[in-house]
């Protein structure tokens, strides 16, 4: 991997084999936080700086295991919230602390709101003081013109255990502050095994399933169809991700069917899945979703997640029947005033 691919994946958890000053090799294991002439890994003991001219391989790997048993059940709710972080990246992003910062124009409660992080990258302990987070907050998306916003995840019926991050706490400041709840944006999220996903209905006579690198208009015009004309922003966060792959089902020369895959930190997601009505209930979301999971294997994720609202009952069986399981859920708060 050469200096360039580096720089594409900062932020991510990597494993770096280099050659040492004896002439053996030695792994270091961390988040790659910067790249110049070295690489610099934030190890769970400290920073590691290792010579670029020593490195001799490496990769992206998921976050370390937290439990035994199934890879797609293993990583923490906090560590999964760090992850998908890096498949829905917003315009701008700022480390405050263990927080991320992020502001995309106001498009996407995802891409407008801080995200706790702060166990997961050791700068503060896992249950800071949350007031001064919530003030750091409020003065820096009031600088851009946006409502301070927070993302917070939370144990689910059937997830998987509390990791005891740090939004248990900032959920308890936000209601002390007055802060309210945005419920058009509950989620929840699910995970699954991707070679599980893999098996494509076959597609109805007249269909057509393609795949392109970038979105093109007809792909973007299907996206949220009906919601009105999209802002500038859209275009840049579907192309956020270290890499992803828009696919489309088509019924003439018209696509009646979208999704869109991402990697980053080991992990594959599946986004915008949608389906025009008048085609719905003839497998097309199933064979997208299973297109996705080959192009994810392909690419070396082993576990896939998606995002889904927690209202959106159809939506939650096709993914549940397809092979997802619960893991966790997340709410977004915004702070007191006008919106």
């Amino acid at each position: 991997m050469d200096g360039v691919a580096w720089h594409d994946r900062v932020g991510q958890r990597v494993v770096v084999r280099s050659r040492l000053d004896d002439g053996t090799l030695g792994d270091v294991v961390g988040e790659l936080t910067d790249v110049d002439t070295h690489l610099h890994v934030r190890t769970r003991t400290g920073v590691r700086a290792v010579p670029l001219d020593l490195v001799v391989a490496g990769k992206v790997v998921p976050p370390r295991p937290v439990r035994q048993g199934p890879p797609h059940l293993v990583t923490s709710i906090t560590d999964l919230e760090a992850v998908a972080s890096l498949h829905w990246r917003a315009a701008e992003t700022e480390r405050t602390g263990g927080w991320l910062m992020r502001a995309s124009g106001g498009f996407t409660h995802r891409a407008n709101s801080a995200l706790p992080l702060a166990h997961v990258h050791g700068d503060l302990p896992a249950r800071p003081d949350a007031a001064p987070v919530l003030e750091a907050a409020t003065a820096w998306y009031s600088a851009r013109g946006l409502p301070a916003r927070v993302q917070l995840a939370s144990v689910l019926d059937g997830g998987v255990p509390d990791d005891h991050g740090p939004s248990a706490a900032l959920l308890a400041a936000c209601r002390r502050e007055g802060w309210r709840l945005l419920p058009p944006g509950s989620a929840v999220v699910m995970t699954a095994p991707t070679a599980d996903l893999r098996r494509p209905p076959a597609l109805p006579a007249g269909y057509r399933l393609e795949v392109a690198d970038a979105p093109d208009d007809a792909w973007v015009a299907a996206y949220r169809a009906g919601a009105g004309p999209l802002p500038p922003a859209v275009r840049p966060l579907l192309v956020s991700a270290p890499d992803q792959a828009f696919f489309s089902v088509h019924e003439g020369g018209t696509p009646v069917g979208i999704a869109r895959g991402s990697l980053g930190g080991g992990w594959a997601g599946l986004t915008a899945v949608e389906v025009t009505p008048a085609h719905r209930r003839r497998g097309l979301a199933r064979a997208l979703l299973a297109r996705v999971a080959d192009w994810a294997w392909r690419g070396g994720a082993r576990s896939t997640f998606l995002q889904v609202g927690v209202d959106n009952i159809t939506a939650r069986q096709l993914y549940a029947a397809a092979g997802f399981a619960l893991h966790h859920r997340y709410d977004y708060y915004e702070a007191p005033g006008p919106s």
